[in-house]
């Protein structure tokens, strides 16, 4: 598959990571290329290195295993428990250079904790934060936010911890994390639309910014091509299925074929794909030959034992694709890393597309949406990722204005980030 060619900004991180043993936070707003870093750092990397995530969904898309499976860590709050590590778990971490974890705005600090603690016992360097490896996360607090578990789990943090996020997490106060900000953003090229998106990023919404957002999103929205981002299940559910009863034809399903262990219901496609001709779809998958991307939306042509999809007046057949989870392990043999495929989920790489909850647009990127804030913006940083899906102001609609209460910044990543100090050379490069 093409490889991206690295920005400056980011092969001036790459040349960091790969260069030092510093622990390195890579950052930056919605679009500025850090799925694009992460992907060359795991190709490229002259490390022993392993990709980790918090969920089932996202340690698939980078080719990764979730934190919990790779550390054989408990579900809930670890605190000080007793960590239990197998022979073959401790010679895994003990193989370790590089740990990435994605989307680590979603890890909590306990659990982070317990990545160091764990880290430390395998590798018998108790006094070393993360047993001496390298740490590099890369997300942005404020799109995604750790979630809250029950009412004893959130008295433990406020108990415990500053705050729930990783950023609070006690091995900071032994180790020094690097924060990096990707600064160039590739998907919006609009300076108006870049400083709108930034002020919702920040919280900094005046009357002018709100005025402007709502006077272009109060348009009639097209029936043609534009996707609605929602923000509830249900509602995305519904339109789906009222869309797609509204074609002719028999609905034809698609199952999706699951070898190995996949670990309750975290399939990163529809186990069931109901598709008609005429039905709006979009893409799960960048494809290796650069027809389409992940988050293009297109319209279904034909079915047959594949599907042919018309994207902008180009009709491609789409063949069923296979995501591969993958599991970590040491190789006595070899005294290296192996990285096994532990199960796999066939299905075709499309999802209906009238409608996707904002949450599942996350690293998407689409021409036109329909904002659909329901009654209310419920999570921290939500409307700003509904917002930073879409590359043109143009290509903005909104089904009711935006209200103060729409723009949620936590205070907490608020206090963090206004103390990133971004690395001296990394804007130089840029500039070059």
């Amino acid at each position: 598959m093409s490889q991206p060619q690295l920005s400056a900004e980011q092969a001036a991180v790459f040349e960091m990571i790969e260069g030092t043993r510093d622990h390195v936070f890579v950052t930056g707003r919605a679009g500025t290329g850090k799925s694009t870093l992460l992907n060359h750092l795991s190709w490229h990397t002259s490390k022993q290195l392993v990709i980790a995530a918090p969920t089932g969904v996202a340690a698939l898309n980078v080719g990764g295993q979730t934190i919990h499976s790779l550390f054989r860590l408990p579900i809930g709050v670890i605190a000080d428990h007793e960590l239990e590590q197998s022979a073959e778990l401790r010679k895994l971490l003990n193989t370790i250079d590089t740990l990435v974890i994605d989307e680590v705005s979603m890890v909590n600090a306990d659990l982070l904790d317990a990545i160091d603690r764990s880290l430390r016992q395998a590798r018998a360097r108790r006094h070393e934060p993360f047993g001496g490896v390298q740490i590099v996360l890369f997300g942005d607090p404020y799109q995604l936010a750790p979630v809250p578990g029950d009412g004893d789990e959130r008295a433990y943090f406020a108990d415990q911890y500053r705050s729930m996020w990783f950023f609070d997490a006690r091995v900071w106060a032994e180790a020094e994390l690097k924060i990096v900000e990707l600064t160039t953003i590739h998907r919006q090229h609009e300076e108006e639309f870049k400083y709108l998106l930034n002020a919702v990023r920040h919280g900094m919404v005046t009357a002018e910014i709100a005025g402007r957002l709502n006077a272009v999103g109060a348009r009639p929205a097209p029936t043609d091509d534009a996707i609605t981002l929602a923000t509830r299940n249900d509602t995305v559910n519904r339109i789906n299925a009222s869309e797609l009863g509204r074609l002719p034809g028999r609905a034809l399903t698609a199952n999706a074929e699951i070898n190995g262990d996949f670990g309750g219901r975290a399939f990163p496609a529809d186990d069931r794909l109901e598709l008609k001709v005429g039905a709006r779809v979009m893409f799960l998958r960048n494809d290796s030959d650069q027809r389409w991307v992940n988050g293009t939306v297109g319209t279904v042509e034909k079915i047959a034992d594949t599907v042919w999809v018309d994207i902008d007046g180009e009709v491609h057949e789409v063949q069923p694709a296979v995501w591969e989870k993958y599991k970590y392990s040491y190789s006595p043999a070899t005294k290296q890393l192996r990285r096994d495929i532990v199960a796999e989920f066939t299905q075709f790489p499309l999802r209906l597309a009238w409608a996707v909850t904002i949450h599942k647009s996350q690293g998407k990127t689409y021409e036109r949406a329909i904002v659909d804030l329901g009654q209310r913006s419920f999570a921290p940083g939500q409307t700003y990722v509904a917002l930073s899906r879409i590359t043109d102001l143009d290509g903005l609609y909104l089904t009711r204005p935006l209200r103060p209460s729409d723009i949620i910044v936590d205070e907490n990543v608020r206090r963090f980030m206004s103390g990133v100090q971004r690395i001296p050379g990394i804007e130089a490069a840029a500039a070059t």
